[in-house]
């Protein structure tokens, strides 16, 4: 593996012509992730749903970061068809200019429901999605970074990655073999300069969570437990993933860094 730069501080959390493919940045935590790639330089390929034909595409995200002057591209693909997922990498590539020297898989869903009553296809949908498509991009993104002795992977986890949860068995499963993928590229890939590490959300306020936001009792439950005392936020991920995608990182490897306001701790 390269050494960290000997260059400033500051210098070292530049992206400066770096290209990023990022999934899930159409809103919440993903969003604000692929601003905060763009404000430390980098180019950013995002992957979002194609819109259906009578409506139009999701540009927020692609505008905000076109406002700051920086790149900005779009590749279509729905995560949950996975031979659309196989496709992906080449064509973000092409968009790209041929190289991608960052992955940040922060796309997801959700499902709730009683383990015993859990559907398959629920849990089908939750594994392609949150587990198996990360692992068909990632492997895509390490035939393309190995060989180049150079790249980042960022893979979004979970407290789940550690914790069971209530009625989310599909995303606990998930979760948690995504923080043992994660290790398992980082040991194969990291001699070979590409470091793979995830990012633990703690409980966040977005789309993902209003059934927990809109339950009062759960709402105050979770709340108490959290020592920093709020919910967390889409901007709190803005330092770390710019962290893990810069040089800053360079000797960071198989890393799950937990962003919870301290509830792991407890």
């Amino acid at each position: 593996m390269d050494p960290t730069p000997s260059v400033p501080s500051p210098q070292l959390f530049s992206l400066a012509g770096q290209n990023v493919l990022i999934t899930g940045a159409t809103r919440g935590i993903g969003a604000a992730c692929a601003l905060a790639l763009a404000q430390a330089g980098a180019s950013i390929c995002v992957v979002q749903r194609r819109p259906s034909p009578n409506a139009e595409p999701n540009m927020d995200t692609v505008n905000a970061i076109r406002a700051l002057g920086a790149n900005a591209q779009i590749v279509y693909c729905d995560l949950g068809n996975l031979d659309s997922v196989r496709e992906l990498f080449p064509k973000a590539l092409e968009l790209m200019g041929g190289n991608i020297h960052i992955l940040v898989n922060c796309a997801g869903i959700q499902r709730r429901s009683p383990s015993v009553d859990f559907p398959e296809k629920d849990w089908d949908d939750v594994l392609d999605v949150n587990l198996k498509s990360v692992w068909l991009i990632s492997q895509a993104a390490g035939q393309h970074m190995v060989p180049l002795r150079r790249g980042k992977i960022i893979n979004f986890c979970s407290l789940l990655t550690f914790q069971g949860g209530l009625t989310v068995p599909a995303y606990a499963a998930a979760k948690g073999a995504l923080g043992q993928l994660t290790k398992a590229l980082s040991n194969e890939w990291s001699q070979h300069n590409v470091q793979v590490n995830g990012i633990c959300p703690g409980y966040i306020a977005t789309d993902m969570n209003e059934r927990l936001l809109a339950d009062p009792t759960r709402l105050r439950q979770i709340s108490e437990r959290i020592p920093a005392g709020r919910w967390g936020s889409p901007g709190d991920f803005a330092g770390p993933v710019v962290f893990l995608a810069s040089s800053a990182s360079q000797y960071v490897c198989g890393e799950l860094l937990v962003v919870d306001g301290g509830w792991m701790g407890r």
